[in-house]
């Protein structure tokens, strides 16, 4: 199939423009004439226009926006107002140039007799496979502005809860970086100037400021040997996180993580439950259920879980078969999983399971926060303290000796 963006007049004499999706230049023109156009101009529209590779790489359109512009087009659509004229009202008051302009593109293939989902679905990077097959069920069933109103609640709750956990995490990162800052310049410009002093008495040196001045030498002679393995280290963590093998490796990192592992376990089964009870719901088969709840959770190790557990369904066996026998599923999931295959309720016991998940984040979250600021404190506690013992220790010592 490609696109084409035409020119064309209608049956009462006026011009219109959008894009029509086909696969050839003649079919595209049959098309437009049984829509009873009559065209003047019929150009290739490129699938991967400029907007969309800039989207790609600097991925601008943010969360917010997205859940903004489904609120609205909810609103507007349940007032009864045209598909077409709501996304040209929203084209205008989107401030965002890369997601108004993704809007205007949606606007005119719509506009050209494409479905509102198969336009999104052009746009991974904002309207994921969730998005999408949520909108085409409410475009299927006739509850679009339903379905978008469910989608900007389902995005401002994942939004807050990404906002809950980076907020968790930033301030103990923040006092940590702080706290390496503040370590790296003492053994550059402090510890040094401190040396004579701390080794002129002479005699054996407490093993803690041996320690000290010997990291002040290491670091003071050779601190472009540590930029560059850090560097070495850090692009080939960046690159091997990359591939499929290292994000794999790297998500079962953080599934082992303590503390916090358990955290990302539960935020990735609340997401997949979530995802496949309501895809479920509105009528989308279990496998495709299962693809689009597996991308949505973006951890690889529950990824395949759900590409085995795939596999499974198409064979003829249950969908609790992998999940019963992974170490990284609790056996509530599988558990329930069951029960609501047996009953035939299992879009409602995996929305009762997601229900469970989310609230069980919230507590983790809420435990974790709590967790850190203690822990943080006893860490700074115990630097500064070798730090004042290893510098103080030897001139203790000398005023002693002199005395």
């Amino acid at each position: 199939m490609a696109l084409y963006s035409y020119t064309a007049k209608n049956t009462i004499g006026g011009t219109t423009k959008g894009v029509v999706d086909a696969p050839d230049e003649e079919s595209a023109k049959n098309l437009l004439r049984e829509r009873q156009l009559i065209v003047l101009t019929l150009k290739t529209k490129s699938r991967h226009n400029p907007y969309e590779l800039l989207m790609n790489a600097m991925n601008k359109v943010k969360v917010k926006e997205v859940t903004f512009f489904a609120r609205q087009l909810s609103v507007l659509i349940n007032a009864t107002i045209p598909v077409v004229r709501a996304l040209k009202v929203l084209v205008k008051q989107t401030e965002n140039k890369v997601f108004k302009e993704i809007i205007s593109d949606v606007a005119s293939e719509v506009d050209g007799g494409a479905k509102l989902s198969q336009a999104m679905a052009r746009y991974p990077h904002v309207f994921d496979g969730f998005f999408v097959h949520m909108v085409r069920a409410g475009e299927t069933t006739g509850r679009l502005d339903q379905v978008l109103n469910y989608l900007a609640d389902q995005k401002e709750k994942d939004y807050a809860l990404r906002s809950q956990i980076t907020g968790a995490m930033m301030y103990p990162g923040f006092i940590m970086m702080a706290m390496i800052g503040i370590g790296v310049v003492m053994l550059i410009w402090v510890v040094p100037k401190l040396a004579g002093i701390i080794t002129q008495g002479g005699g054996e040196l407490p093993f803690a400021t041996a320690v000290l001045l010997g990291l002040s030498s290491f670091f003071v002679g050779y601190w472009w040997l540590i930029i560059l393995l850090v560097g070495i280290i850090g692009g080939g963590v960046y690159f091997f996180a990359r591939t499929a093998q290292g994000k794999y490796y790297i998500d079962v990192l953080k599934l082992k993580l303590p503390v916090i592992g358990p955290l990302f376990q539960k935020v990735a089964l609340a997401r997949f439950a979530v995802s496949f009870s309501n895809l479920l719901s509105s009528g989308v088969p279990v496998t495709k259920s299962l693809g689009i709840a597996g991308d949505v959770i973006g951890n690889a190790v529950y990824q395949d879980i759900i590409k085995r557990t795939i596999v499974e369904v198409e064979g003829g066996n249950s969908i609790s078969t992998i999940f019963a026998t992974s170490k990284y599923a609790p056996p509530i999931v599988a558990q329930m999983i069951s029960v609501g295959e047996e009953t035939g309720k299992l879009d409602q016991i995996l929305g009762k399971l997601a229900d469970f998940y989310s609230k069980e984040v919230e507590n983790s979250v809420a435990t974790l926060t709590s967790l850190m600021e203690p822990m943080i404190i006893v860490t700074l506690g115990l630097g500064a303290a070798f730090m004042v013992y290893a510098i103080l220790m030897p001139m203790y010592n000398i005023t002693d000796s002199i005395g």
